[in-house]
C-alpha cells in the first residue's frame, strides 16, 4: 500500500470513528431489545446427522433465533434459501446472521468485481432473512504481511457496500489469532478496526476466542465503543487437553467457567453496541452438545432479561 493510501484510510477511520462516538445515534440501541440466539456449530454433529430434528429441538427448548455455519452449493444444510426460511419460521425461529467465509479467491482482479459465487452468497442470506453476513475467518497468508492484508481489507468494505445494497451489513468474528499475531507492531485485531469503515463492516465479538491470547472483552469494547453489533457469548475453563481449544482454553456452560458473562453483557448492552448475542459452545467435557446448549440458555436468561 502506498503511503498516501495508508494515511487516507487511517485519517478517514479516525473521523468516523469520532463522528460515532459523539453522535446521539451510537446509543441508540440502547433502546433495543437484545436478541438472544444460538449459533449451530454449537451442534454441529447432530446438524450434519439430522439438521431438521436438531432444530425442532432447539426450538422445543425455547431459541428464537440461530445462526448458520453451514452454506454450501447455494445451499443452508442442505436447504435452499427458501426453503429453508420456511422451515425456520414453520418452527418460529429467525436466522439473523450466518457465517460465510470471505477469501481472496471471492474478488476478481481481472473484472475489478466480486465472483458470481460471492455475489450469490449475499443474495441468498437476504433471501433467507439474514440482517447481517459474517466473515468468521482470516487465511494464514494474510496474517504475515502488512500489505497483503491491508490490500484485502478493501474487500471488506466492498463487501460491506455490497451487503448495504441487500439491506443487510457485514461483519467479521475473530478467532485468537488476531490477538496474538502483529504486523507493522500493531495487533491484527486492531489493523482489522482501523482499517474498516465502521459503517460497512460491524464486529462479531467472541469473547472466549480471544481469552487465552489476552484479549479481554471490556477492554476492546471500550478501546473501540460501538463497534460491537453482534457477540459470541462463551464461558471458558482451562483446556482439559481435549476438544477444541484456544491457548489453554476452552468453552464451557455459560456461567460454569472463569469469564464473567454477565458483566460482558451488560457493558455489550450499555456501551459496546451490541444488539445480538448468540450462543456458542465447542466444547462440551463429555456432555451431549444438545444438553449442553440447553443449559446454556437458561443460565443466559438468568444473566439477562433477553
Amino acid at each position: 500500500m502506498n503511503p498516501g493510501r495508508r494515511t487516507f484510510i487511517k485519517n478517514s477511520t479516525i473521523a468516523v470513528s469520532g463522528a460515532l462516538i459523539f453522535s446521539n445515534d451510537v446509543f441508540a440501541f440502547k433502546n433495543k431489545k437484545a436478541v438472544l440466539g444460538i449459533q449451530l456449530y454449537s451442534v454441529r454433529d447432530d446438524m450434519k446427522k439430522d439438521p431438521a430434528a436438531t432444530l425442532r429441538k432447539i426450538a422445543g427448548m425455547g431459541y428464537k433465533n440461530v445462526e448458520h455455519a453451514n452454506y454450501k452449493d447455494r445451499k443452508f444444510y442442505g436447504y435452499t434459501p427458501k426453503e429453508f426460511k420456511k422451515f425456520l419460521n414453520d418452527l418460529g425461529l429467525k436466522i439473523p446472521s450466518g457465517h460465510t467465509s470471505l477469501n481472496a479467491n471471492h474478488w476478481d482482479a481481472a473484472k475489478n468485481d466480486f465472483t458470481d459465487e460471492w455475489k450469490y452468497t449475499i443474495d441468498d442470506a437476504a433471501e433467507v432473512g439474514q440482517q447481517y453476513v459474517i466473515s468468521p475467518w482470516l487465511d494464514e497468508k494474510l496474517r504475515t504481511n502488512y500489505e497483503d492484508l491491508s490490500a484485502f481489507l478493501l474487500l471488506f468494505n466492498k463487501t460491506g457496500e455490497l451487503c448495504k445494497k441487500a439491506g443487510m451489513k457485514f461483519g467479521y468474528h475473530n478467532h485468537d489469532f488476531e490477538f496474538k499475531n502483529s504486523l507493522n507492531n500493531t495487533k491484527i485485531f486492531d489493523i482489522i478496526l482501523n482499517q474498516t469503515d465502521p459503517e460497512l463492516v460491524t464486529q462479531q465479538l467472541d469473547i472466549g476466542n480471544m481469552y487465552g491470547a489476552g484479549g479481554r472483552a471490556i477492554e476492546i469494547m471500550k478501546k473501540y465503543p460501538g463497534r460491537f453489533e453482534l457477540m459470541h457469548v462463551k464461558d471458558e475453563i482451562k483446556s482439559s487437553g481435549k476438544g477444541e481449544m484456544n491457548d489453554g482454553y476452552e468453552s464451557t456452560i455459560v456461567g460454569k467457567g472463569i469469564l464473567n458473562v454477565k458483566e460482558v453483557i451488560d457493558y455489550a448492552i450499555k456501551s459496546g453496541g451490541t444488539t445480538h448475542f448468540i450462543i456458542e459452545q465447542e466444547s462440551y467435557q463429555g456432555r451431549a452438545p444438545i444438553d449442553c446448549v440447553k443449559d446454556d440458555l437458561k443460565m443466559m436468561k438468568m444473566l439477562h432479561r433477553f
